[in-house]
């Protein structure tokens, strides 16, 4: 809506995006390998890619082959692949209060039955997943452990360790949803669910999935999954009966990016610039409405998960800030069961500076 500023929507800054780069990887493509890039493809993805994801994989310390990744049409696509391969009607699947809303519409799409439990600023309360495992027989956990979505929080190191010992102990599967772990703002790194898992020996545990929609660009609906050997089959028959294989001509692109060497780069820049704006947003928040709202300094990411101090609407509340144009998302509809409705996600990524002190200024005459 015009005049509006958005702090709604989990979209990458397009200002950003490596044009010079992507336009490189395009005439390469084009010139190099025209007639692959506009034809069928593997369904499990290009060899070529996949090659390259296994470099990439390394990079965070995941061993894989090209055998076990499967290219997808973005991380949304693989949720759904995993989902339909894991989850009969009935089966019990465990998210954290508050978590991504599309896994939520997924697992409700195959008629899970979704339980939660609680998380605070070291990420899912993995004590209170132990607590329900001994009534319950869980099917699987689903969890963005690194600058969540929409929490911005992320697991703790024991916390990681004492998830991966439950699935062993329960049997029950770990999908990973990793689409912000590179856009941290320190040099702290925590390690995968899929690495942990793999140090103990227990990596058909874990399914991990990750997209270059937030380090790239989302257009290009490229993302992809490191699969354990007893799903391989299944979710690739599953990929085969809906579409094929993910796009031809953006794999080849992104194939051809990587050979350019300016991903890292790349990832360098958004880290810095979404960093600053983090801190500008969070900054503002604390001058205008610490009286009001509290929240946990992101690390990284692309959000910041805020809730009011005291009772509030934030769902209704969002009419007014309309009025007053800005947007956010209520938290309500992140979370599964218990909504907390005072609650309210924020995006920096793509508000200029600028906006992100005018959207507080504008939230602050809302009240």
């Amino acid at each position: 809506m015009p005049g509006v500023i958005s702090l709604a929507g989990g979209i990458p800054s397009s200002e950003l995006f490596d044009r010079e780069g992507l336009s490189i990887a395009t005439q390469k493509v084009v010139a190099e390998n025209f007639n692959d890039a506009f034809q069928y493809g593997l369904t499990e993805g290009t060899v070529e890619l996949r090659q390259q994801l296994v470099g990439l994989c390394q990079e965070r310390g995941i061993t894989t082959s090209p055998e076990q990744l499967l290219i997808t049409s973005g991380s949304q696509q693989a949720l759904d692949l995993l989902m339909r391969a894991l989850v009969n009607p009935g089966d019990v699947f465990v998210v954290e209060r508050p978590t991504y809303l599309a896994a939520l519409q997924i697992l409700s799409l195959n008629e899970a039955d979704v339980k939660s439990v609680g998380s605070d600023e070291h990420g899912m309360i993995v004590d209170e997943l132990e607590a329900l495992l001994k009534t319950t027989r869980i099917k699987g956990v689903y969890l963005v452990p690194t600058f969540g979505n929409p929490s911005g929080t992320t697991l703790s190191a024991s916390r990681r360790e004492q998830l991966v010992k439950l699935a062993e102990q329960y049997h029950f599967v770990i999908v990973e949803d990793d689409p912000y772990g590179a856009i941290s703002f320190t040099e702290t790194r925590e390690k995968t669910l899929l690495q942990v898992a793999t140090e103990r020996g227990s990596q058909e545990n874990v399914v991990y999935t990750s997209t270059f929609s937030k380090i790239l660009a989302p257009g290009l609906r490229v993302g992809w999954i490191v699969l354990p050997e007893w799903m391989k089959q299944k979710v690739a028959i599953i990929k085969q009966a809906t579409d094929l294989h993910a796009n031809s001509f953006t794999q080849s692109l992104v194939s051809a990016y990587l050979t350019l060497d300016r991903l890292n780069p790349q990832i360098e820049l958004i880290r810095e610039v979404y960093k600053k704006k983090c801190l500008s947003l969070s900054t503002f928040l604390h001058q205008e409405l610490d009286e009001h709202i509290t929240f946990n300094q992101p690390q990284g990411g692309m959000f910041l998960w805020a809730s009011f101090r005291y009772e509030f609407d934030a769902t209704r509340w969002l009419q007014q800030t309309l009025e007053k144009g800005v947007v956010y998302v209520p938290g309500e509809f992140f979370f599964s069961d218990h909504a907390d409705k005072k609650t309210l996600r924020f995006s920096y990524a793509t508000a200029t500076e600028e906006q992100l002190y005018e959207a507080v200024q504008r939230l602050k005459s809302a009240l």
